[in-house]
């Protein structure tokens, strides 16, 4: 047995002594490796595949300030890439530099690296691929006469014909390296990664243009033009027409973009984009914060689409932590995951019903702008791509009035079943469906044992609103559960009845489905579910106006800790206070759980501070504890809401129709199963055969 030359005080691993084929052991000295071998190594970072080729060379000619870029390949880029473009060009006396390593125009010190603003500035990209290919760059600039061409392998210098600009042509990758050729797919799968490249670098500059050809034949062509034309381009309308705009600005850091709807969401994650001060990246923490945005409107492992752009002052962000530069690391990393969760929630919280009415409101404004006054068309999603949307808040006492309501006061009492006093009834004490009976020990904020209490008392107030989950059975007139949660004096009477979102009732099928016409054709709703999202948006608004109150626990639960999770509690202990936790270290490796959330209080306290911990020291924020009172929020809506089977008279269908219009993302359940569908009477006209 030969003994570890480390633990002897012996020769480094990069010196250790290796057998000859006759069994005796020789040293192998330690030197230093040629450059073309060093170069070859990086390349192996960096160029993984053609696209990972035209990645870097479109980088540089964006930062050469290109407005057109045009790639040309052959093989799947295997046995050519030729990238061209308008940009400034590079001296003939700097050609030799460009292909040295570590060679760069783009940066000059480390207070340049802290605030890099270009896409590149290893200045190892053209060395490394020159390394494993055949490879030339031709140039020109302004004051040059005519372009010079430099060949990698041999270093000889021509004089060439070519406008401004540059050209880096790579023939036969890893004809060097003949092993790593092997891994390469076909020549299809090649060239749909090299379309794929260059679809994010599109994406983040509209103001270029890109061309494509594969084979002689032109198979992408997007023109410069504004950033919501690009993304139709690539695309297309089925997500513009399902998502929304993004737009939040948070002190120096902006997120904008596009973010799909739960009901646009994909089996793969194929249509996610986000750009980091205009560079595509990767990001763990990014792709967390998005997802929380989702958490409740998201249908099991479906997958969001969004097109996200985050502008950051460049000395917040460290992108020289990754050799293809797709990754980054945030200097507040907590900051930048609840700046895109906020974005994404603020796009997501207006349905499309409320989208559709205040596409209404505008229409009759004439003193909104023409982007604004022409109402949109919601189609058979009932969205519109072009609809600037606004979240609106949930309705309370305190709101002003909605789209649907009048200033004067007066309520609409034909579907709410209002006293004409403006004063509603109470309810009848019939109790049928679901009961919030087995909630009732539990330890919850005070905010949610009043609301638990008035679903079980089935009281009517303007506040927590009659069709919160009360007793079901009141008829309308004597302001029964699904009264409407209109305010006292407020009245729907601004926009008429033919213009409501999801109009008028006019049945109910096998007591589950309400069907409603409105002025595109057949509205079907899911009661069950609507009405479950419409008690848990009212319950979190509730929650969440409560302060997060913590509860001291009678014995501390303690637990043996990971080294990780010390350190967490440590580096996060404010945090952990502010979430309604207190943890404390109370010996080496071993952690004490001393106060909960009050609303958690009844909870696995060891279970639930791993959880956060593990939220925590990943993405450097938690959304664990949150999370878990929402589910407790959505068990006591899916308990109180009202069941299949029960009997609705048409006034109670309008009133929840009504309470749909003025709930924040009511077209998903809390289980992200739709609400409601329209068919238009062009989808009628279709199941008929109509017109053929």
């Amino acid at each position: 047995m030969t003994a570890d030359p480390l633990r002897s005080g012996g020769f480094p691993p990069e010196a250790a002594n290796t057998p000859d084929p006759g069994g005796n052991t020789t040293r192998r000295t330690i030197q230093a490796l040629p450059d073309e071998l060093v170069s070859q190594i990086a390349a192996g970072e960096v160029v993984e595949r053609p696209a990972s080729v035209v990645r870097e060379l479109v980088d540089n000619a964006l930062d050469a300030g290109a407005t057109q870029v045009t790639v040309k390949l052959m093989g799947g880029g295997v046995r050519q890439i030729l990238v061209e473009d308008d940009g400034c060009g590079i001296p003939v006396a700097e050609l030799p530099l460009a292909l040295q390593r570590h060679a760069t125009s783009k940066i000059r010190s480390l207070h340049d690296l802290e605030h890099v603003a270009t896409m590149g500035f290893r200045g190892e990209a053209l060395a490394a691929i020159a390394s494993v290919s055949e490879s030339s760059i031709a140039s020109r600039t302004a004051a040059d006469a005519h372009a010079h061409r430099l060949d990698a392998r041999s270093g000889e210098l021509s004089p060439a014909a070519r406008a401004v600009g540059t050209s880096v042509e790579v023939r036969e990758l890893f004809f060097s390296t003949p092993a790593r050729r092997k891994f390469l797919k076909s020549d299809a799968t090649e060239l749909a990664h090299c379309l794929e490249s260059v679809r994010r670098h599109a994406l983040a500059r509209p103001d270029v243009g890109f061309s494509v050809w594969h084979e002689g034949k032109l198979v992408e062509q997007l023109r410069a033009g504004s950033l919501q034309q690009r993304v139709h381009d690539i695309l297309g309308d089925t997500f513009v027409e399902g998502s929304r705009d993004v737009e939040l600005q948070i002190g120096p850091m902006r997120v904008f973009g596009r973010t799909g709807l739960p009901d646009a969401a994909r089996s793969r994650a194929d249509w996610q984009y986000c750009y980091v001060n205009g560079r595509y990246v990767r990001d763990k923490l990014i792709a967390h914060g998005i997802r929380s945005a989702y958490e409740d409107v998201l249908h099991g492992s479906r997958q969001p689409t969004y097109v996200l752009f985050i502008e950051i002052d460049p000395e917040r962000v460290d992108v020289n932590v990754h050799p293809t530069k797709i990754e980054v690391r945030f200097r507040d990393s907590r900051e930048v995951h609840q700046a895109v969760r906020k974005a994404v929630e603020k796009a997501l919280a207006l349905s499309r019903a409320q989208a559709a009415a205040q596409g209404n409101a505008h229409a009759d404004n004439a003193d909104m702008s023409s982007s604004q006054a022409s109402a949109p068309d919601p189609g058979p999603a009932g969205i519109s791509g072009s609809t600037q949307l606004t979240p609106a808040p949930l309705l309370s006492s305190r709101q002003d009035a909605l789209p649907w309501q009048a200033a004067d006061g007066a309520t609409e009492r034909r579907w709410a079943g209002w006293p004409h006093d403006g004063t509603p009834t109470q309810p009848t004490s019939l109790q049928t469906g679901g009961s919030v009976d087995a909630f009732a020990g539990m330890n919850l904020p005070r905010v949610v044992r009043q609301a638990d209490e008035g679903l079980q008392a089935g009281t009517t107030t303007a506040s927590s609103a009659s069709f919160a989950g009360g007793p079901l059975g009141a008829s309308a007139s004597a302001g029964g559960p699904f009264a409407s949660a209109l305010p006292r004096g407020a009245s729907d009477a601004s926009l008429p009845e033919h213009e409501w979102p999801l109009g008028r009732a006019i049945a109910q099928v096998g007591g589950i489905y309400v069907l409603a016409e409105n002025a595109q054709g057949l509205i079907i709703v899911d009661m069950h579910a609507a009405h479950e999202r419409v008690v848990y948006e009212r319950l979190k608004a509730q929650l969440s106006a409560d302060r997060l109150a913590s509860q001291p626990l009678l014995l501390p639960q303690t637990f043996a800790a990971t080294p990780q999770e010390c350190a967490t509690v440590e580096s996060h202990h404010e945090t952990l206070l502010q979430l309604g936790l207190d943890v404390g270290l109370i010996g080496p490796g071993k952690l004490a759980v001393r106060a909960l959330p009050t609303a958690l209080v009844q909870a696995d306290g060891v279970e639930l501070t791993r959880s956060v911990l593990a939220d925590l020291a990943q993405v450097d924020a938690s959304d664990v504890l949150q999370r878990a009172q929402h589910e407790l929020l959505a068990t006591m809506a899916c308990h109180g809401a009202v069941r299949a089977n029960r009997r609705l008279t048409l006034p109670e269908m309008n009133a929840l129709l009504r309470d749909m219009e003025a709930t924040e993302r009511a077209d998903q359940c809390n289980h992200g199963r739709p609400t409601w569908r329209q068919l238009t009477l062009k989808d009628l006209d279709a199941l008929f055969l109509r017109g053929r």
